[in-house]
């Protein structure tokens, strides 16, 4: 017994149907941002990045529209839009949420809990990889990297930094953020919507009161390399071992108790165990050279 292509789902190879157009008030508010944005390029095809940050602001995702949108006003193809709009993760192809909950889980924060919390995460929130809750207000992603590996494990919202994380911590993030209460990152400007961030990243300002002032620089653990590069070195801090075994600070030197207002990395913390494997030790068991 055979099969029809129609029963086995196989594509024919039927032409896509063109994507349908924005609304013309739509269109003609995008088509003004974009001349803005293009006379910042020498040449034109260089505001292709910013263009597609601008679509997703439209939709909270890169649509066939945005896409045909940006080959128009670049005179581009739209084969050549895709291409860099399928390369680069922060574009999104598919309908998200308002908040994009990223969990980094490449190696230093995976080891630290970040696979805790994105499986802790994912059951708590019903959703997999990629996946958005029912009411469209968080999407939950693993990522590779949150470039600050000295506050692992790291979660982001809408590319803001929430620091130091468990998946506790990281339950209570989301169950505010779908609830509305207040959040506020750990370092960086107050959070606002995909939509909004995507405007921010296509280069126009934040206009909210006090948010180009928040956004402030790098955390403290940051910068201890450059501050030990300038001759600025705090006075050394004596952390016990992760084994809780004894630790003697040297007669000549102080031993720095760190204020509850310094944010500290939670390397900087004794932890027994790894909170993603709660069976095993974290790290080493003996002193360095044993």
């Amino acid at each position: 017994m055979t099969t029809s292509s129609s029963e086995r789902g196989v594509s024919l190879g039927m032409p896509e149907l063109p994507a349908p157009t924005y609304p013309d008030d739509v269109r003609t508010r995008l088509e003004t941002d974009a001349r803005e944005i293009i006379a910042r390029y020498p040449d034109s095809r260089s505001a292709l990045l910013p263009l597609l940050h601008l679509v997703q602001s439209q939709e909270g995702h890169v649509t066939r529209t945005g896409m045909q949108f940006c080959a128009d006003v670049l005179n581009l193809t739209t084969a050549e839009v895709t291409a860099v709009a399928t390369f680069y993760t922060m574009y999104r192809r598919r309908p998200s949420g308002d908040y994009q909950v990223g969990v980094c889980t490449n190696t230093l924060c995976a080891v630290m809990g970040g696979d805790a919390i994105f499986e802790s995460l994912q059951e708590h929130l019903g959703v997999g990889n990629g996946g958005t809750t029912e009411d469209g207000k968080v999407t939950l992603e693993h990522i590779e990297c949150n470039a600050a590996c000295d506050f692992a494990p790291v979660v982001m919202v809408n590319w803001e930094f929430f620091d130091n994380q468990t998946p506790a911590s990281a339950k209570r993030l989301v169950d505010d953020l779908i609830e509305g209460r207040p959040v506020e990152p750990t370092r960086g400007a107050p959070l606002c919507t995909f939509k909004e961030t995507a405007r921010i990243l296509a280069g126009f300002p934040d206009e909210r009161p006090g948010a180009v002032e928040a956004s402030g620089g790098a955390g403290p653990a940051s910068l201890v390399g450059l501050r030990l590069a300038r001759g600025e070195a705090a006075p050394a801090r004596v952390v016990h071992p992760r084994d809780g075994g004894p630790h003697d600070a040297p007669q000549d030197r102080a031993v720095h108790h760190p204020s509850p207002t310094e944010h500290l990395s939670s390397h900087d913390a004794p932890q027994d165990t790894s909170a993603s494997d709660p069976a095993h030790p974290a790290g080493p068991t003996a002193e360095e050279g044993e």
